[in-house]
């Protein structure tokens, strides 16, 4: 046997041992390692205010904690105003089932279709009955319900800590991790962070804007309409189509739509006729005067990046799939050259002026054509 199989044969158990190794710890620690991923990411978010503030002469451990306290009072407020409404106009609804179980029966009886309400509103009955008995289960079984909450406490304060503590001594942990590095290593890996935080902080400024927009024309034409609850409704629909990708909107928009529903059916279409014009509004005049100096990402980049963060890390990396993928996109352009493209047909695209001239000269040939059947 060759002197180098020995050698060989060992160094592969040795690299399979701590590959086992490493995986073993990555599962027993994947909670924790999301935790500090979520931390870093909001760190990073964080960085453009608390840089701004740092620069006219804050300390960082100050300027994060003004930070901090602006964004727990937002949270706070929008949680105390949402949390009334939602169980009030819940409880509205299940008082007024019957109604309308009863008009919709009559509805279709119109199209020639029987439908028993009954039926529906026995199943409704029976499914409170169980909700009942589930709460009280749920709430009897008092040291499940403390685990469970003092684990999302925990998880929470866990976050908080390592984002303050990485957002005050990010100058510090970067001069620490950069240290081990070569100069042009060093450089790189700068120029990343850069972009990261470019990124991320473009993608917070430019949802808080759009947040805020969406927010206040939501309150007027809600007040407009009558729709009760119109400055909650409007800072629900803003935050949440704004920073949950994709069906944000939608989402958003349930809740609006339900509590018109609960005053008149003719105010819930002047609801959803609002949230649809006001996306296309957004889509193509708001929206790109905003991310056209932030962040641009492709519909389709956006929404595949938002179900691969989905699928990797749940609702958090929903979350950070966007400014993740924009920050890659910024990357990919900033290392990856470009050159000039061959001459081919598939690259041709009609502009505008080409594609009217085209539908001009063709709607001059069907005018001077004879009609058919004549000499």
């Amino acid at each position: 046997m060759p002197p180098w199989v020995p050698r060989l044969l060992r160094q592969i158990a040795i690299l399979i041992v701590l590959g086992l190794v490493a995986y073993n710890l990555f599962t027993a620690l994947r909670g924790f390692l999301v935790l500090l991923l979520i931390s870093v990411f909001l760190a990073i978010a964080l960085e453009p205010a608390v840089g701004f503030l740092a620069k006219r002469g804050w300390r960082r451990g100050m300027a994060t904690a003004v930070i901090f306290a602006i964004v727990t009072v937002l949270g706070v407020l929008l949680t105390a105003l949402m949390v009334p409404l939602v169980a009030d106009q819940v409880r509205k609804l299940i008082n007024r089932a019957p109604s309308y179980i009863e008009q919709l029966s009559s509805f279709l009886a119109n199209f020639g279709i029987e439908y028993e309400g009954d039926n529906l509103l026995s199943a409704i009955t029976s499914a409170d009955q169980s909700l009942q008995g589930l709460t009280t289960d749920v709430v009897g079984s008092a040291f499940g319900v403390g685990s469970t909450l003092l684990g999302t406490i925990f998880q929470g304060l866990t976050i908080l800590l390592f984002t303050f503590y990485v957002t005050a001594e990010a100058p510090k942990l970067r001069r620490t991790i950069l240290s081990i590095l070569d100069r042009e290593r060093q450089e790189d890996l700068l120029r990343i962070i850069e972009i990261a935080i470019d990124k991320t902080g473009g993608y917070f400024y430019s949802r808080a804007l759009l947040a805020a927009a969406a927010a206040f024309v939501t309150w007027v034409t809600l007040k407009l309409i009558g729709v009760p609850f119109a400055a909650p409704l409007g800072i629900w629909v803003g935050v949440l189509s704004q920073f949950v990708p994709v069906v944000g909107t939608y989402l958003g928009g349930i809740l609006p739509v339900l509590i018109a529903l609960l005053e008149s059916p003719q105010k819930a279409i002047w609801v959803v006729a609002f949230i649809v014009a006001y996306q296309q509004v957004e889509n193509y005049v708001i929206g790109p005067r905003i991310t056209a100096r932030t962040m641009s990402l492709h519909p389709a980049v956006a929404f595949g990046s938002a179900i691969i963060g989905g699928t990797l890390l749940g609702a958090p990396g929903t979350l950070m799939a966007l400014p993740v993928a924009a920050t890659i996109q910024a990357f990919v352009s900033t290392y990856f050259q470009r050159h000039p493209l061959v001459q081919s047909a598939l690259f041709d695209e009609p502009d505008q002026g080409a594609r009217k001239q085209l539908r001009t000269g063709r709607g001059r040939e069907i005018e001077g054509a004879e009609p058919e059947g004549t000499a």
